[in-house]
């Protein structure tokens, strides 16, 4: 009885890079060429794309005579597969070549040939046809993971029954968590103004890292972010230079301040796996959802394919609460009488040059998030409010939000969880729909400084 030849959907174990495939070409005078390659990249159920990093005989060959063949084996089962392609064309940018741009760093990183590799291009090959090579094979072996389906279902209903930005996010992670099995993962949100990415919100690090940021391009989160693709990493990255938050500091634009601004990247020591898929919604990057591992290839194209989801679930899930995050008209009593602050008085820095402010010579944030406290000090200060709601920030000028599309609740999550983790004294909490109450427990000294 016949059976239909395997597809690349059926052999995708095998472009995992776990084992280095074979290839072989031909030259204009008919003399063969065998070589091997490090990875073949899954492009889509008809194209694959190998890295153009030098120049060789292989090269040369594929450029005069377009056809090759591919010997890839599956890493569990160790059955062969035989891939007859034709070449198409070498992209050079993109999201293709950035995801096999870090791919391989990653791999140059874990064998120690980090200046050596280096991609020129990605090469799309067409596959003509899939073959299975006769040979015995192992047993199959079942896959210790949680069934990622099931795991995307949950975490979906979970998500779906959240109604504040800070709920979702949590709700997020701690499904990562139960139904997939990751227990390192952090969310970053775009601040389209400045293009960087924001930590807002992560779970199995020593410190939350809350405010750090990332540069679009930069490293693992960046490039996923910047290209609106996924990009795995399965073997180990040096996290100093490959996948390290951005110094930033305000000695460039502020030389009087002595002060260092940056917090620390909440990311392992050691990644041996890392994960990032971009956060869209209507066609709109809203951030980044990013997972690792100190194991390697602890990442599958399975899990690549349940992270997206869970990505572009929590995307839309964002864009719902921003629209809905109005205050609901109803009729209150009097605001609750504020308790009185006391003790010695706080000082607070804002500086208005870039929005940074420091409580007790301490870095607490800037940018938007740090308007916004300024906004509120300075009106708690002259006339004693403590009641605000995220309309009036929204339409308030000297805040400078990008945009209208802006998520202004995942600035005030921001906001209020580097109050809760740096400066005791201060909160903020929400008080209904689009609504929030400060609360201060000493009395503050704010000095506003023009730059």
């Amino acid at each position: 009885m016949s059976t239909s030849p395997p597809s690349l959907n059926d052999i995708r174990a095998c472009f995992e890079g776990a084992i280095p495939a074979i290839m072989a070409t031909c030259g204009e005078d008919g003399t063969p060429n065998v070589a091997y390659i490090s990875q073949v990249h899954y492009v889509d159920d008809r194209h694959v794309a190998l890295s153009y990093q030098f120049f060789n005989k292989t090269r040369k060959n594929i450029l005069a005579n377009p056809y090759a063949n591919v010997l890839m084996m599956d890493p569990v089962a160790a059955a062969f597969y035989r891939l007859r392609l034709r070449y198409l064309r070498t992209e050079s940018g993109g999201a293709l070549f950035e995801r096999m741009k870090a791919q391989l760093a990653g791999i140059a990183s874990h064998s120690g040939m980090a200046g050596v590799f280096r991609l020129l291009g990605s090469d799309v090959y067409e596959v003509e046809a899939v073959e299975s090579v006769e040979g015995e094979r192992l047993a199959p072996v079942s896959h210790p993971k949680p069934g990622l389906l099931a795991g995307v279902r949950r975490a979906a209903e979970r998500m779906a029954g959240c109604c504040a930005t800070d709920e979702l996010l949590q709700t997020t992670l701690a499904a990562l968590n139960d139904h997939l099995g990751v227990h390192h993962a952090m969310v970053l949100m775009l601040d389209s103004a400045t293009q960087r990415l924001y930590t807002v919100a992560s779970c199995g690090y020593a410190t939350s890292g809350i405010g750090s940021e990332i540069e679009m391009g930069h490293g693992v989160i960046g490039v996923a972010a910047r290209e609106r693709t996924p990009v795995r990493i399965s073997h180990m990255t040096n996290a100093a230079s490959y996948s390290h938050a951005v110094r930033s500091s305000l000695r460039a634009t502020e030389p009087d301040i002595a002060l260092d601004t940056e917090i620390p990247f909440p990311g392992l020591a050691e990644p041996h796996s890392q994960l990032a898929a971009p956060i869209v919604s209507g066609g709109r990057l809203l951030g980044a959802l990013f997972v690792e591992s100190p194991t390697e290839l602890r990442f599958s194209f399975e899990d690549e394919d349940a992270l997206v989801a869970v990505a572009s679930h929590l995307g839309a899930a964002l864009e719902l609460l921003r629209a809905v995050d109005e205050p609901v008209a109803v009729e209150e009593a009097s605001p609750p009488v504020a308790p009185s602050a006391s003790g010695a008085p706080l000082p607070v820095r804002h500086y208005l040059a870039n929005n940074s402010v420091f409580v007790a010579d301490s870095y607490l944030i800037k940018g938007v998030a740090g308007a916004i406290l300024g906004k509120l000090l300075r009106e708690y200060s002259e006339q004693g409010r403590t009641e605000f709601t995220n309309r009036e920030l929204r339409l308030d000028p000297s805040i400078r939000l990008p945009d209208l599309a802006d998520n202004l609740e995942a600035r005030l999550v921001l906001l209020q969880r580097r109050l809760a983790e740096n400066s005791p004294h201060l909160r903020i909490e929400k008080t209904g729909r689009g609504r929030f109450r400060l609360r201060v427990e000493r009395p503050v000294t704010l000095t506003e400084i023009a730059g």
